[in-house]
C-alpha cells in the first residue's frame, strides 16, 4: 500500500476533486524552478555518493531535528555537528532509530508529507516508518545510495530540475559554481547574494567580515563608498556566475532614505564600533534602501525575509552554531517599514523586489494591498513555518482578492533538504489545484482561465519573477 493516496490534498468534495485532479495531471510534468533555496553548490560540483540516510536526511534539517528535541531529545544525540568541539553521535544507525522510534511526532505536519513522498518516490519504499521498519528503511535507502542514479546530478536530472539556486555570502568565492559551469554537465546551478554578514552590525564577527570584504574586493570598506562599491563588486561577480538574485534575512521589514551625509556619518559610527542598538537597526534599514537602488542599477531581483528572531537559544547558538532549528517568529510591521524604501524607488520599473513574512496577519492587511499597488512589489509564497498544505491554502485565500495570482511568484521550495525539492514542489501544485478547482466549481473560473493559471503557478511565474 503506497504511503501517500494518488488524491493526497484533493478537495473531498466529488466534484471539486475531479477538477484538482484534471489541472494536476496537466502540469505534474512540468520541470521544477527552485530559484531560492540552501542545497549545496558543492554536492552538484562533486558529485558524490551522498554518506547514509541519516546524514542525508536527519542531520542537516532542522525541520526534524528542532521536533525531537521539542520531546526532549538532546540534540547531540542526532549527530547534529558541535562548533564549540563538543562530542556528539557519529553512528549513523543509532540516530536513524531514534528518528524511527519517534517518526510518529510528524503526523500532521508538512515534514511528515515531504519524508513519506521522498520514501516512496525516490527509494520506492511502502511500509510506514517506526521502530520495527528502521532497519530495513536504513538498509536500503543506504544501497539506494551508493548507486549511481542516486548521486546528486542524476536525481537533479530525475526530480526534473530546470535550474536550482542556492544562497552565499559575499565572502564566498563560488568556486563550487565555477567547478559546476567548467564542467560537461548541463545542470544550471546558480547563486543568491546573501549580504547579511557584512549588512548587519550585530552579526557575529561583522568587524572582521567588513575587512575580509574589503580585502576581496580590493575596495575600502572602511569608507561609506568603498563599503558600497564592495557590494557592487561582489554582486557583478555573482551575477557573472549566473546569480539573478540577492536575499536579505533582516530582523524586520524597518528601511530608510538617509541623504549622503547622514549615511556616511551612521556608517563611521556602525564601523568604529560606536553605534548604539537604535543606530545599528537604522543602518540595516538604509542597507535595504542601499540594496534595492542597486538593484535598479545590476538588475538582480530583491527578496525580503524580515520576522525571524533568529538563534532564541542562546545555549544551542553557543553550541551547534545558527541556523538550528531556533529561530521563531515575530511580528512585522510592513506598511511604516517599507514606506521609506517605496517612497524612493516603488514605482522604478527596474526594480522587483519579493516579499516574504512569517506573520500571516500580515497578508490581508498589509502584502496583498502594497503588492496590489506598487509596482516593484511581489508576494513570495508561504514560507517556513507556513510552506505546509494548510499554510498555502491560507496564502491564497489571504491574498488572492487583493493581489491576485499575477502579482505572486510561484513558488519556491527554500530548503536544505535535497530530496524534500520535489515533494514540496508537488505539495504546492496539488493545493493550488485544489484552490483552483474551488473556484472553478463556484463559477468564479472558467476551466480554461484555471488551466492557464495553475501552469502559471507551478512553472511560469517564479521562471518570471526570478528572471530565470
Amino acid at each position: 500500500m503506497p504511503l501517500l493516496d494518488e488524491d493526497y490534498l484533493f478537495p473531498a468534495d466529488p466534484q471539486a476533486r475531479l477538477v484538482a485532479r484534471k489541472l494536476y495531471e496537466q502540469i505534474r510534468g512540468l520541470p521544477l524552478i527552485s530559484p531560492h533555496g540552501h542545497t549545496q553548490a558543492q554536492w552538484f560540483a562533486d558529485d558524490e555518493a551522498f554518506p547514509d540516510p541519516a546524514k542525508l536526511l536527519v542531520i542537516p534539517d532542522h525541520y526534524i531535528f528542532r521536533m525531537l528535541v521539542s520531546q526532549g531529545i538532546k540534540m547531540e544525540d542526532l549527530g547534529v555537528p558541535s562548533v564549540d568541539g563538543s562530542p556528539v553521535e557519529t553512528d549513523s544507525r543509532k540516530i536513524w532509530q531514534i528518528f524511527a522510534d519517534n517518526y510518529y511526532l510528524f503526523a500532521g505536519t508538512p515534514t511528515r508529507l515531504w519524508l513519506d513522498h521522498s520514501f516512496q518516490h525516490i527509494f520506492g519504499i511502502d511500509e510506514p516508518l517506526n521502530s520495527d521498519s528502521a532497519g530495513r528503511y536504513f538498509d536500503h535507502i543506504a544501497q539506494c545510495l551508493e548507486q549511481e542514479e542516486f548521486r546528486p546530478r542524476a536525481l537533479y536530472e530525475k526530480f526534473n530540475l530546470e535550474v536550482i539556486s542556492t544562497t552565499e555570502d559575499p565572502l564566498d568565492e563560488l568556486k563550487y559554481h565555477r567547478q559546476i559551469r567548467e564542467s560537461d554537465w548541463n545542470g544550471r546551478v546558480i547563486s543568491a547574494y546573501r549580504p547579511d554578514m557584512v549588512v548587519d552590525p550585530d552579526y557575529d564577527g561583522f568587524a572582521e567580515k567588513l575587512v575580509a570584504l574589503g580585502e576581496l574586493s580590493d575596495c575600502d570598506t572602511m569608507s561609506w563608498q568603498g563599503y558600497l562599491d564592495a557590494h557592487r563588486q561582489r554582486r557583478a561577480y555573482f551575477i557573472s556566475l549566473g546569480a539573478t538574485s540577492t536575499d536579505h534575512g533582516h530582523p524586520s521589514a524597518r528601511t530608510a532614505d538617509l541623504n549622503d551625509g547622514e549615511a556616511e556619518r551612521l556608517f563611521h559610527d556602525v564601523v568604529s564600533g560606536k553605534a548604539n542598538e537604535e543606530q545599528r537597526d537604522l543602518f540595516r534599514a538604509q542597507m535595504l534602501t542601499e540594496m534595492a537602488k542597486m538593484s535598479i542599477e545590476d538588475g538582480l531581483v530583491m527578496q525580503l525575509h524580515p520576522g525571524s528572531w533568529r538563534n532564541h537559544s542562546r545555549s544551542v547558538h553557543k553550541r551547534f552554531g545558527r541556523d538550528k532549528g531556533f529561530d521563531i517568529p515575530t511580528a512585522t510591521d510592513y506598511v511604516s517599514d517599507l514606506k521609506p524604501l517605496l517612497d524612493a524607488v516603488g514605482h522604478s520599473p527596474q526594480l522587483s523586489l519579493i516579499l516574504f513574512t512569517l506573520d500571516e496577519s500580515a497578508y490581508s492587511r498589509e502584502l496583498a494591498p502594497l503588492a496590489g499597488a506598487y509596482p516593484a512589489l511581489k508576494l513570495g509564497p508561504a514560507w517556513w513555518f507556513f510552506d505546509s498544505a494548510e499554510g498555502m491554502k491560507r496564502y491564497r485565500e489571504l491574498t488572492t482578492e487583493t493581489a491576485g495570482f499575477y502579482n505572486t511568484v510561484g513558488f519556491n521550495d527554500d530548503t536544505r533538504a535535497f530530496p524534500s525539492i520535489p515533494a514540496r514542489h508537488d505539495v504546492a501544485r496539488r493545493v493550488d489545484c485544489a484552490y483552483l478547482a474551488g473556484l472553478v466549481t463556484t463559477h468564479q473560473l472558467h476551466m480554461e482561465e484555471a488551466e492557464e493559471l495553475a501552469a502559471e503557478l507551478a512553472y511560469g511565474l517564479a521562471k518570471k519573477a526570478y528572471k530565470l
